[in-house]
């Protein structure tokens, strides 16, 4: 099920002007705080009346300013999941969960309260309270509660934003379990969510979209100003060939091996890693001697300085493009620029288990 936005508001000084479709999967609006991610997402929940514009879920039309139509929220058929849990403190978590299902529409397929606790690993919990529950077990109650709501989308507003870096990754891998069972619309302005869940990336700068396309091509343009140099990245797909006994998880990667700490999938399981660009360093000439055991042949493809001293050079090889930071003065000693053959060296222990997730 597809999602069409287009939607003209003005906030005092501000201006949202954005429109995109968003296929099946988790679509995410990424941007700096105040790019507008967040009144987009108000706007398609009904809690926002845009003054133009038109916004509809599959074949289901939320809102047309033109055709003078504007759905309530509570006949939207959607899930919302905030930064924070928002759950009753005097209900149990499985009152919380089948609170949703007062939203279910009728003749909508009803989800199994038993599928549901166990793909989120909440079936230990249902008779607890939510005071007695971690920020992360909230947030997957949340997650169920907007589920069995049978939505036919669901938004998420930043839902890992509260929570510190154990938590986050306690929670990422429910979400890419998701991609396959609902749309999703997920506001973040982080670059590691982004490259872990996005099927789908929208870019927003001062309400405007700036750029849309799958995450792989938007995270390797360096032109992507949410990120920055020093967040900036890409992503490989790779495939886990085995576990070695030294703690090693060797992966085919366009037909090259990548060696990564272990990750916790099985062999032939197929996965998103995110390379960040100051973890890359480059090479004309194969290297010897490195204890580095990632080395991709590859090419040039755009060198790209900044305001200091730094570059960013994208770099294509057979496991996908790469981005590396360096030094522009390093770049002008390597005679980089576009068709210049290299090598991308890679640090095992550089990629951390959170820039490792499944596809």
């Amino acid at each position: 099920m597809s999602v069409s936005v287009r939607v003209s508001h003005r906030q005092g000084d501000f201006l949202l002007d954005a429109a995109f479709e968003a296929p099946p999967g988790i679509t995410v609006l990424f941007g700096r705080s105040g790019s507008g991610k967040t009144t987009l997402v108000n706007a398609v929940a009904g809690l926002l009346r845009p003054q133009a514009g038109r916004i509809a879920v599959g074949d289901q039309v939320l809102f047309d300013s033109a055709a003078g139509v504007f759905l309530p929220t509570h006949r939207r058929r959607l899930g919302y999941v905030f930064q924070e849990g928002r759950l009753f403190p005097h209900l149990s978590v499985r009152q919380n969960l089948l609170y949703g299902r007062w939203f279910a529409p009728k003749g909508a397929r009803r989800e199994d309260l038993g599928r549901v606790a166990e793909m989120l690993g909440i079936g230990p919990l249902l008779e607890r309270r939510p005071g007695d529950l971690s920020g992360g077990e909230k947030q997957r109650v949340a997650i169920g509660r907007a589920l069995l709501a049978s939505p036919g989308l669901i938004l998420a507003d930043e839902p890992l934003a509260a929570l510190d870096e154990a938590r986050k990754a306690e929670i990422l891998p429910y979400f890419e379990r998701l991609r396959a069972e609902v749309p999703i619309l997920y506001v973040s302005h982080s670059a590691a969510e982004v490259a872990r869940l996005a099927t789908t990336v929208v870019v927003l700068e001062k309400g405007r979209v700036v750029r849309q396309g799958p995450a792989a091509e938007v995270l390797a343009d360096p032109a992507v100003t949410p990120v920055g140099a020093r967040a900036a990245g890409a992503i490989l797909e790779a495939v886990v060939v085995r576990h070695h006994a030294d703690g090693l998880s060797e992966l085919q990667a366009g037909g090259h091996p990548l060696f990564l700490p272990q990750v916790g999938q099985a062999p032939g399981s197929r996965l998103r890693v995110r390379i960040a660009a100051h973890d890359v360093i480059l090479s004309r000439g194969r290297p010897d001697g490195l204890s580095a055991l990632n080395i991709l042949p590859g090419v040039v493809h755009e060198v790209r300085g900044g305001e200091g001293p730094g570059a960013i050079v994208s770099v294509d090889t057979g496991a996908g493009r790469l981005l590396a930071r360096v030094t522009r003065r390093s770049a002008e000693a390597l005679g980089l620029g576009p068709g210049v053959a290299c090598h991308a060296v890679i640090k095992s222990v550089a990629v951390a288990p959170e820039d490792v997730g499944g596809r």
